[in-house]
C-alpha cells in the first residue's frame, strides 16, 4: 500500500505564512491561523508544503489503509483560502446557510476573502467540526 502524500512536516508555519502573497491574503491567513489556534487549542503544524493543520487523528479504512490527518486546517491557495472542515458539510445546513459567499468540495471550504463571510459563523463551523472529529477519533 502506498504512503499518504500529505504528511506532517517540521517546516515553520511562520516562515510559510510570511511568504503568502499578496499581503492582504497573508493578513487574512494570519487571522485564520489565530482563529484556528484559539478554537482548537492546538499549535499549527505544516502538513506537506502548503497546508497548515491543527490537531490530528488516526484513521483506518475498511480496506485496511490507515494514516494520520489533521483535525482541521487551511491552505492559502491562489484562487481562494481553502479551509479543511473534516466533518464535511451535511450536518451543518443551518451554519452553511448563514456563512456567506463560499464554495465547497467534500471537506474543503473555499473562501475568496474573509469579508465575504460571517466570521462568527465560520468559527462555529470550525468548532463544531473539530469537536466532531475529536469525538469520532479520540486520541
Amino acid at each position: 500500500m502506498s504512503e499518504p502524500k500529505t504528511v506532517k512536516t517540521k517546516a515553520s508555519v511562520a516562515d510559510f505564512l510570511a511568504q503568502v502573497e499578496p499581503a492582504a491574503k497573508r493578513a487574512e491567513c494570519e487571522q485564520v491561523n489565530e482563529i484556528m489556534r484559539e478554537i482548537t487549542g492546538c499549535e499549527p503544524e505544516m502538513w506537506g508544503p502548503s497546508i497548515i493543520g491543527y490537531g490530528s487523528y488516526h484513521y483506518v479504512y475498511a480496506s485496511g489503509r490507515e494514516g494520520d490527518w489533521m483535525a482541521t486546517g487551511f491552505s492559502p491557495r491562489k484562487a481562494a483560502i481553502t479551509l479543511y472542515i473534516m466533518a464535511g458539510f451535511d450536518r451543518y445546513d443551518e451554519l452553511m446557510g448563514a456563512l456567506g459567499k463560499y464554495k465547497t468540495g467534500k471537506s474543503c471550504l473555499y473562501i475568496k476573502q474573509l469579508s465575504d463571510i460571517n466570521l462568527d459563523v465560520l468559527k462555529e463551523l470550525i468548532r463544531s467540526s473539530f469537536d466532531y472529529i475529536s469525538t469520532k477519533y479520540p486520541s
